[in-house]
């Protein structure tokens, strides 16, 4: 492929039902038949209007070792997502339900993105660089240092309005050989800004092992999970200095144990669709929290989920890229364009 211009009974027997399912459910993907999908859950009342009663999880891929990194092309009609120790980047064509390679090696892709020219943006562990895809195929290298050292392993990324590119600088890229090679870090775990122009600068040194990030709907916040927090912590920052900087750093959302947030994207109310799970089996899938921080949905997954977005023709899909697989759900609202 190339880059172009062109372009889910009630609520508490269904709780009750997934729970005691939950062994067999959690051991092997057993899609729901019934409307509505119990392994869709309201966590407060305000989640029903994202629900669709006639809509339920589906598996379109398996058989990864650990994806991450999903992003949808409308112009294509199709989902890339990184398959980060098998060393590619995957592709699921919508209207076939086809699963191919799109790249490979990927140099241990990590998160992608597509800019405001609707080209594939890439964090790369293995040569610990972002990368533009360009419209002929290309590869662009955006950055590989800073200040004249190599990045530690770029892990997330987001693209603002204004072009500018922002990303996730932690180290587990290089602290093993599954995902990336051995190498010592040579400079703190910072948020970068990469402007326009070229020009790469820290938009903030204050999170420790910073991993997912996203913007609020009118770009006045930015959302990072703080990975080094034991439980881990999405922090969010203002957005300051002409949308150039950011301060006032803050707790949002405390994860508690077993809950360990990866990736996430943001819906046009200003919810947060995130990734969870790893620590405890029946935290596993995404979990959705609104504007305010408070818990108010949950998509049961047999897997962890590490990342998702949002993609269709209607940005009304919820693609959710999970340890080994990748799931899809329609829901009733919409990411923010850019997510």
């Amino acid at each position: 492929m190339q880059t172009t211009r062109r372009g889910m009974m009630t609520a508490a027997g269904a709780a009750a039902a997934v729970a005691a399912a939950a062994p067999k459910a959690f051991a092997q993907w057993t899609p729901s038949e019934r409307y509505p999908d119990p392994y869709v859950r309201d966590l407060d009342p305000s989640f029903a209007k994202y629900r669709l009663g006639l809509a339920s999880v589906e598996r379109i891929a398996t058989g990864m070792r650990w994806c991450e990194g999903p992003v949808y092309f409308g112009d294509a009609r199709c989902l890339l997502w990184s398959d980060i120790p098998n060393n590619r980047i995957m592709r699921w064509d919508e209207e076939t339900g086809r699963v191919s390679v799109y790249r490979k090696p990927s140099h241990n892709a990590n998160g992608n993105t597509r800019d405001r020219q609707g080209r594939l943006v890439t964090c790369e562990h293995d040569t610990r660089r972002v990368t533009r895809t360009e419209y002929d195929g290309g590869i662009t290298v955006l950055a590989d240092k800073f200040d004249g050292k190599p990045l530690n392993s770029p892990n997330d990324i987001v693209v603002k309005s204004d072009d500018s590119v922002w990303f996730t600088d932690p180290p587990f890229g290089i602290l093993g050989n599954y995902e990336g090679h051995v190498a010592t870090p040579e400079l703190p775990t910072n948020v970068y800004r990469l402007d326009k122009s070229g020009q790469l600068t820290v938009a903030t040194g204050d999170v420790n092992r910073p991993n997912g990030l996203a913007f609020s709907p009118d770009e006045s916040k930015l959302y990072v999970v703080e990975a080094a927090a034991n439980p881990r912590v999405i922090v969010v920052f203002d957005v300051t200095d002409n949308g150039t900087r950011l301060a006032n750093k803050r707790p949002f959302i405390n994860a508690e144990p077993g809950g360990t947030p990866d990736g996430f994207r943001v819906d046009t109310d200003g919810n947060l669709w995130c990734g969870w799970g790893m620590g405890n089996a029946q935290q596993d899938g995404v979990k959705v929290f609104d504007s305010t921080g408070k818990p108010i949905g949950f998509i049961a997954l047999p897997e962890r989920s590490a990342n998702v977005c949002f993609g269709g023709p209607k940005r009304n899909r919820l693609f959710m890229a999970a340890s080994h697989s990748v799931y899809a759900l329609y829901v009733n609202t919409q990411g923010v364009k850019g997510a």
